[in-house]
C-alpha cells in the first residue's frame, strides 16, 4: 500500500469523532433494581459515570440500611434510647427532611413506622398479632426522634422506637447520583432505584416517557408521562407484600394504627427532586385520594397520579388524563 495512503488513513482515524450513544447499567442494590442510563460521546466517561452512580448507591446502602448490623442506622436503632448516637451529617440531613414530611403531613409520613414494621417478615409471610402491634405502637411517633445538628447525633426519647429510611433514602441516593453525573458533564441521563426515578435533561430532543405501572398487572401501564428534568416516584402495595386469606399485607403502614394502609393501590408523585417525590409518594399513599390530592395541591411544582383501592385512577389538577 502506498505510503501516502497509509498516512491518509491514519489522519482519518485520528480525526474521526467518538461515537455518541446511550449507555446502560443495572444492578441489584438496596434490595431493589438500580439502573442508570446516560448519553455520552466518550465511552470511558460513560463508564466512569455509571461506576460513580453504582458506588453512590452502594455507599448509601452501607450507611442507611437497617438490614446491615454494621450500618450507622442500625447503631441508631440499637442505642439511641440509651444515649445520643453520633452519625454522618448525611444521615442527619435525611432524617431531618423526613421529620419535615412528618410535620407537613400531620404524621402520615413517619420513619418510626419501623417500630411496628420490623415485626413483619414479608418473605416468610409473617405478620404481628394485634397484641404485638398494640405493644409496639407507642414507639411510632416522629416526635420521639431528637436530632442534634450541632453534634450530629440522634436520640430517641422513648424506648422501643426504631427508624427506617426506606421511604426517603432511595430518593436521596438518586438525587446524589444525578448531582454526580452533572458534575462529570453528563447532560442526558436517567437514574432509577426501585420506584424512584430522576431525569437529567431530556432524551436528546424528546421527552423521557415514564410509565406508571398497573398495580395489579405487572405487564401493563395505567398511564405514560412525558418528562424532562424531573423526578417521579411510585409507592405501591405490590412492592413487598404477601396475601393471607384474601387480604394483602404490604410494607406501607398507617403510623397511627400500625395497620396496613388500604385506601389506595399506588401513589405516583412528580416533582423537582427524588427525595421529595419519594417521601411524598409514601405520604399520599397513606393519606388516600382526597387528603393526598389536597396536600399535593398545596405544593408548587408537584403532581400526582393515584390508583385507589378499587382500581380507579385520579390525576392532580396539573395533569390531564389520557384521552
Amino acid at each position: 500500500m502506498p505510503r501516502f495512503l497509509l498516512v491518509a488513513i491514519s489522519l482519518l482515524l485520528v480525526a474521526a469523532p467518538a461515537r455518541a450513544e446511550w449507555f446502560y447499567r443495572e444492578e441489584a442494590i438496596m434490595g431493589t433494581r438500580v439502573a442508570v442510563e446516560l448519553w455520552s460521546e466518550d465511552a470511558d466517561l460513560a463508564t466512569r459515570a455509571m461506576d460513580a452512580v453504582i458506588a453512590e448507591m452502594r455507599r448509601t446502602d452501607e450507611l442507611m440500611s437497617t438490614y446491615k448490623p454494621e450500618s450507622q442506622l442500625s447503631a441508631v436503632n440499637a442505642h439511641a434510647f440509651e444515649r445520643p448516637v453520633k452519625v454522618d451529617p448525611e444521615i442527619i440531613d435525611v432524617v431531618s427532611r423526613a421529620l419535615e414530611f412528618s410535620r407537613l403531613s400531620d404524621g402520615a409520613f413517619d420513619i418510626t413506622y419501623a417500630s411496628v414494621g420490623y415485626l413483619y417478615d414479608y418473605r416468610a409471610h409473617q405478620r404481628p398479632s394485634a397484641e404485638q402491634v398494640a405493644a409496639a405502637l407507642p414507639g411510632v411517633d416522629y416526635r420521639q426522634v431528637q436530632v442534634d445538628r450541632g453534634g450530629n447525633t440522634i436520640r430517641f426519647l422513648r424506648e422501643g422506637v426504631r427508624i427506617d429510611l426506606g421511604g426517603i433514602g432511595k430518593g436521596h441516593a438518586v438525587d446524589r447520583s444525578i448531582d454526580t453525573l452533572r458534575e462529570l458533564g453528563i447532560e442526558h441521563a436517567m437514574v432509577n432505584a426501585g420506584g424512584d426515578t430522576r431525569l437529567l435533561g431530556d432524551r436528546r430532543g424528546k421527552p423521557w416517557i415514564v410509565g406508571v405501572r398497573d398495580p395489579r398487572n405487572e405487564g401493563k401501564m395505567v398511564t405514560r408521562l412525558p418528562l424532562e428534568n424531573e423526578a417521579i416516584s411510585t409507592s405501591g402495595d405490590y412492592e413487598r407484600y404477601f396475601e393471607e386469606d384474601g387480604v394483602r399485607y404490604h410494607h406501607i403502614l398507617v403510623p397511627g394504627t400500625g395497620d396496613v394502609a388500604r385506601a389506595v393501590r399506588s401513589a405516583t408523585i412528580i416533582g423537582p427532586d427524588a427525595t421529595l417525590t419519594d417521601g411524598l409518594s409514601t405520604t399520599v399513599f397513606v393519606l388516600g385520594v382526597e387528603r393526598g390530592m389536597e396536600l399535593v395541591s398545596r405544593l408548587p411544582g408537584v403532581e400526582a397520579v393515584i390508583v385507589d383501592k378499587d382500581g380507579r385512577i385520579f390525576y392532580s389538577d396539573g395533569l390531564a388524563p389520557p384521552q
